[in-house]
């Protein structure tokens, strides 16, 4: 019986491995694409491009979990019934329940490795991910001034250094700024450094030159500087990194109502992503059970399980969908909570009773009997 166990075991874990992959890929390039216009409009390098987009793969794993751990038990244990694996097993004597064992096992053990993730390994890739993009948003120095290279920072403002210092300063800097209508304005520094304000970034300039013309009187002036400070003028400038609901702890999110700074909507929100870290990796063993529930129990068909698999299939989309409505539901009136624990615990209850109790072949026989008793 063990040998039998991790042969499916392995089978499970195998096609939801191959699903799992299959999907991310297909997902990180879709998500990918919104991020393509960081290296190919400000330069950044494609090592950054991948960090950041790597990023979201923990999220994109918890919401496919589910769906590949349903689409590789609903194929193995129907493999198995096509190539009369499954009649036999049946046959030797083997119930229903000890059949399914493999596919509990591969959904525990999933969903153990999903209150891992939603708890610990999500927060930490949500919270990486969100300093990184501020940093591409507002850290200018670092991720956008290229050494030896023009940098473009906004329309008619470009920006040449010659060196990146260890301290953060910047040495060699040469500003071309044509953002005043009329007049074009050219700034050297032996030295420079960017500070961030309230109002966004400025860079400071040490010991250079500004030279101005005037484009209508043909006018030219020159100034030297000791100090000399520039802004960039970025009105999406955040001074620091907001903190996403995803990147909080479950403590934070189940205690909601007792941070003051929040409002019922957001305390309600919050409360409701918290509960859903507790329910939502248990979906992995409510799926593999509705994919392997229908075909152990059911009748051996020649013709094959179709309606079986689109009985299973139809199943895990109304579940789906009513995850999402309960999940809305409940951030307007929370009172509607328990409605999330009753959309897993329904289904799943049905799947252990069927495999437990229910025995078609016993109504057969009763129904045969009932017939020859009233002949």
């Amino acid at each position: 019986m063990k040998k039998l166990n991790s042969y499916i075991l392995r089978q499970i874990f195998t096609g939801f491995a191959l699903v799992t992959f299959s999907l991310l890929a297909i997902l990180w390039l879709t998500q990918s694409l919104r991020f393509v216009q960081l290296v190919t409009g400000k330069g950044l390098p494609v090592s950054l491009f991948i960090q950041i987009t790597s990023l979201l793969m923990p999220r994109l794993f918890s919401l496919l979990s589910p769906i590949a751990m349903f689409a590789a038990s609903l194929f193995v244990y129907n493999r198995m019934l096509s190539d009369r694996e499954l009649v036999v097993m049946k046959s030797a004597g083997i119930s229903p329940w000890r059949n399914a064992l493999p596919a509990i096992y591969c959904g525990l053990i999933m969903s153990v490795f999903g209150i891992y993730m939603l708890n610990i390994g999500i927060p930490k890739a949500e919270s990486a991910f969100n300093e990184l993009e501020w940093k591409i948003k507002n850290d200018v120095s670092h991720l956008m001034f290229k050494e030896g290279q023009f940098t473009q920072i906004q329309y008619n403002l470009t920006v040449f250094i010659s060196e990146h210092e260890k301290d953060g300063s910047m040495t060699g800097i040469l500003l071309d700024d044509e953002r005043t209508p009329g007049t074009k304005t050219t700034i050297s520094a032996e030295k420079g450094r960017v500070v961030y304000t309230p109002d966004g970034p400025r860079i400071i300039l040490i010991n250079g030159v500004r030279q101005e013309i005037d484009k209508k009187s043909k006018q030219f002036s020159s100034l030297a500087f000791n100090r000399y400070s520039v802004d960039f003028g970025n009105n999406n400038y955040q001074q620091e990194k907001e903190e996403g609901v995803r990147e909080k702890s479950l403590f934070e999110l189940l205690n909601a109502r007792e941070d003051k700074t929040l409002d019922e909507q957001d305390a309600n929100r919050y409360l409701v992503e918290g509960h859903k870290r507790l329910i939502n990796p248990f979906y992995n063993l409510l799926f593999a059970l509705l994919g392997c529930v229908g075909l152990i129990i059911g009748n051996f068909n020649r013709r094959g399980q179709s309606k079986i698999i689109c009985l299973s299939i139809l199943g895990m989309v109304i579940i789906q969908s009513l995850e999402l409505v309960f999940e809305n539901l409940a951030a307007k009136h929370i009172g509607l909570l328990f409605l999330l624990y009753i959309n897993l615990l329904l289904p799943l209850a049905v799947c252990v009773y069927l495999l437990l109790f229910y025995n078609p072949a016993f109504f057969q026989r009763r129904k045969r009997g009932d017939v020859f008793d009233e002949q």
